[in-house]
């Protein structure tokens, strides 16, 4: 089930909210045993088989987190010994259902055999929900966090809104919420901030993100199906998908975290207008958070992280991007896109490492600094979602040849015979013209600067709800703390009867875009 579904909007949500203040009613055990059921029939919507894999799952974890909580009765061997095999077993479970395939295919390609293996369908959410089990086992065996009953825990793995895609949540931030006897009782404020949240949303999924796509699409299939790409299209292609993966994945974050706050339950924020980073390093405190958070905290410290030598720090930084990457999908693609982003952040810190050698000032700080920085940032990150979108190594270079100019400059002929005696100069160039796509042509370049325009310049929700706290933040931005300071700034939201037909207005707009039900982007990994 969607969160861009009639279904879920007009049936299910309905539904569990009414159940949930009413069971709220007579104590806390039986509203969080209701959202265990929801969550659990939600997730069986997709597949009721792999109930039984989510189940299993939760059960097995939270007995070896017990073990693991419990210092004074199990050795440090015992325990340690547990962690690893909880590791082990999640870590084997996600390798046979998301990598099995991909392992064997190239065992195949490598050592010319023919290996096959019965199709394997990826159970949904795995990966999300084997990374916080994780992240839990760890945190039990670090005596940050232990857990006393089976229902909270399988609450804090099975939370709907947060099960399919994320955020990553950590055990120490939900069960306090799951045991404050306010978190279940009706909250008008809740609910209205949570209905707003998921307005916005739903609104960027299916009006913004669900549009520009007819755009990226098209070109991405073009360079899987062998075709040469100009210019302008293979950049069309390339920003069209860039913003589309802004806003399907910014829109299911704030559905995420509305439909929690409908339930008086605060989610991390994972989200925060990456594109208006300046390095990459600030790229990734701002793009899939709770992620990088896991990918650090997890993985890059236990490696060593900055501790061990500039060399060794280095290599756990590209280690850490290539598994990053490598989670995001079973193909060389995403294994490429985790590489370079890996050097992307060694180049980061090299060189801030040298400007502090060099003693540099904060030249870069200056308007036009900034600007480059934002650019060369932005270039950077675009060149890596070639790798993400496409379906091969192939494809991916056939984009970037286009966007690099070797196949020519083109633009449509309707457009170049209007330009005047700038056609005229543009011909004398070397740019060709070809006969129709005018109209797709301008409505590719109005989309991706319209939604430029939004991701760089307007608020994002976070600073659009700042004064009401809407998530968990887990880092701190300047500007978040503007907006939450400042009593008067524009578009910032309060329960008013404007503010509430502008949501209304936003929310209708969302569902009457529903024609054709897509999923999210990020529910493939």
């Amino acid at each position: 089930m969607l969160f861009n579904s009639y279904q879920f909007i007009f049936l299910f949500l309905p539904l569990v909210l009414t159940g949930f203040f009413l069971l709220s009613k007579r104590n806390s055990v039986y509203p969080i045993a209701w959202l265990v059921i929801a969550s659990l029939f939600f997730y069986g919507w997709w597949n009721p088989a792999y109930l039984l894999l989510i189940i299993a799952s939760m059960v097995i974890n939270y007995a070896l987190g017990r073990i693991l909580s419990e210092e004074r009765k199990y050795t440090l061997i015992i325990r340690k010994g547990t962690l690893i095999a909880g590791i082990a077993l999640n870590l084997s479970a996600l390798a046979y259902y998301k990598y099995a395939g991909f392992f064997v295919d190239n065992i195949n390609a490598l050592i010319t055999t023919d290996f096959n293996l019965k199709q394997i369908i990826l159970p949904l959410a795995i990966s999300f929900f084997s990374f916080q089990q994780i992240a839990y086992l760890v945190d039990a065996y670090r005596g940050i966090t232990r857990e006393y009953r089976f229902l909270h825990y399988a609450l804090f793995v099975t939370f709907f809104p947060q099960l399919i895609a994320g955020p990553i949540v950590h055990h120490k931030e939900m069960l306090p919420q799951f045991l404050r006897p306010t978190s279940f009782r009706r909250n008008i404020g809740n609910l209205s901030i949570g209905i707003t949240i998921f307005s916005i949303g739903l609104f960027k999924k299916t009006v913004l993100a669900d549009s520009v796509a007819q755009y990226a699409s098209p070109v991405f299939d073009a360079a899987s199906g062998g075709e040469t790409l100009s210019f302008f299209v293979a950049w069309g292609g390339a920003l069209a998908y860039t913003m589309q993966l802004y806003f399907d994945f910014s829109g299911y974050s704030d559905m995420a975290i509305g439909g929690a706050r409908m339930f008086g339950i605060k989610l991390p924020l994972n989200f925060h207008s990456p594109y208006k980073a300046t390095t990459i390093v600030e790229f990734w405190r701002r793009w899939h958070m709770t992620l990088s958070r896991f990918l650090r905290d997890y993985l890059y410290i236990p490696l060593g992280g900055n501790k061990c030598g500039l060399i060794r720090r280095y290599l756990n930084l590209l280690l850490t991007m290539l598994l990053g990457g490598l989670w995001h999908g079973a193909g060389w693609t995403f294994v490429v896109w985790g590489g370079l982003h890996g050097l992307y952040l060694i180049v980061n810190h090299a060189w801030n490492g040298t400007k502090r050698y060099l003693g540099i000032g904060r030249s870069g700080d200056s308007r036009y600094g900034k600007a480059l920085a934002w650019a060369v940032t932005f270039l950077a990150v675009v060149v890596g979602w070639v790798f993400f979108r496409a379906s091969d190594f192939t494809s991916a270079i056939r984009m970037l040849e286009g966007m690099a100019g070797v196949n020519g400059v083109e633009i449509p002929n309707a457009i170049l015979s209007r330009a005047g005696k700038w056609g005229i100069w543009l011909q004398e160039q070397g740019v060709r013209s070809y006969l129709g796509g005018g109209s797709v042509f301008v409505m590719t370049y109005l989309w991706i600067g319209g939604l430029m325009v939004v991701a760089l310049f307007l608020p994002n929700t976070q600073q659009f709800m700042a004064r009401y706290q809407p998530a968990l933040v887990l880092y701190s931005h300047d500007e978040s703390s503007r907006y939450a300071i400042t009593p008067k700034v524009p578009l910032s939201w309060r329960p008013t009867t404007g503010w509430a037909l502008a949501v209304a207005a936003i929310s209708t707009c969302g569902v009457l875009a529903l024609t054709s039900v897509s999923e999210f982007l990020y529910f493939q990994f």
